[in-house]
């Protein structure tokens, strides 16, 4: 359940399109109009907007807000902005280059997108780079982490709720043998974790847990410092309890010394349309305080109020 607040009766595209012009005219932007009518609209009706933008003015709506706005509200306008599937193949394009390289962002999309969204992201992102996501993601990475990551974003997950126990069983135990074995980057493992179902993960899962008495993360934490090992259990995380993964690097984004307003960003514009009710209440689960307050908290201005807004807590 998504919880963007879409105003009950939306303007037209074309007169959101003609309000979006009329905020970058004259001698300063209006920011507020720009987060009024962008953060209340679905990706279907932001679509609508830039071909509406286009065809009126000749211009890109995207390259318009990039000449007007700056910092961190920018970019939370621009993501936001982004069709979904694009979105995603900048951002996995993003954590391919040099300095803003991520193996955890590469892994968050390959794991919290549905089959079709993924099979659109790599569309997308052939259409814009003019290679596949597989071949950067290949390149820009080595040894245990691209024997991970290649097959991640490659996968096409059936996505049924349908389980075999006795498959789960059989899987469980290969994990628990290799799992034993320190042997965490084995093909086993990888082709399980890359393959399977969400719904026979989760079997597999429990049925680790049940047989040998211990959550299969709480196994993987035993080399602490271990950089694979810790994106094999956010892997796992996020196939199989997205929410707390989401709510997570949140709490980590928000918390440390000076605000991760890339992973906040990031979070806030991939999930507001997604699962933000689940993130939310999670999050006030773990904190025991609400997510919009602590946003609130820790930042301010426009970037602040257009957060606030893509979570359900901002001004219409």
């Amino acid at each position: 359940m998504a919880s963007l607040k879409v105003p009950a009766s939306v303007p037209p595209p074309y007169e959101d399109a003609e309000q979006l012009h009329k905020a970058f005219e004259g001698w300063g932007t209006n920011e507020g109009l720009i987060i009024s009518i962008l953060a209340h609209r679905n990706a279907a009706q932001r679509n609508l907007i830039r071909k509406v933008y286009a065809e009126a003015y000749g211009q890109d709506l995207l390259k318009d807000l990039d000449k007007e706005l700056s910092s961190d509200f920018e970019r939370a306008v621009l993501l936001w902005t982004l069709d979904p599937a694009e979105r995603d193949a900048y951002l996995a394009n993003e954590a391919t280059k040099r300095f803003t390289s991520s193996n955890w962002v590469l892994m968050e999309i390959a794991c919290t997108r549905s089959s079709h969204d993924l099979f659109k992201v790599r569309q997308a992102y052939h259409a814009r780079y003019k290679k596949s996501l597989e071949e950067d993601v290949a390149h820009h990475t080595t040894g245990d982490f691209r024997k991970l990551l290649v097959p991640l974003v490659s996968a096409f997950r059936y996505e049924g709720e349908e389980v075999n126990t006795m498959l789960a069983k059989s899987e469980a135990k290969i994990l628990h043998e290799k799992i034993s074995a320190k042997a965490y980057s084995d093909e086993e493992i990888i082709r399980i974790l890359t393959t399977r179902s969400k719904a026979q993960l989760n079997a597999t899962l429990n049925h680790y847990n049940n047989a040998f008495g211990n959550a299969i993360n709480k196994n993987l934490k035993e080399e602490a410092d271990n950089d694979f090992l810790k994106l094999l259990r956010a892997t796992i995380k996020c196939l199989t309890y997205p929410e707390k993964y989401f709510e997570k690097l949140l709490r980590l984004s928000i918390k440390k010394l000076g605000t991760d307003e890339r992973a906040l960003t990031r979070v806030v514009t991939t999930r507001a349309e997604v699962d933000m009710e689940r993130i939310k209440e999670e999050y006030h689960r773990r904190n025991s305080v609400t997510l919009d307050r602590d946003i609130a908290g820790d930042t301010s201005g426009d970037y602040e109020r257009m957060l606030l807004a893509l979570i359900g807590h901002g001004d219409a």
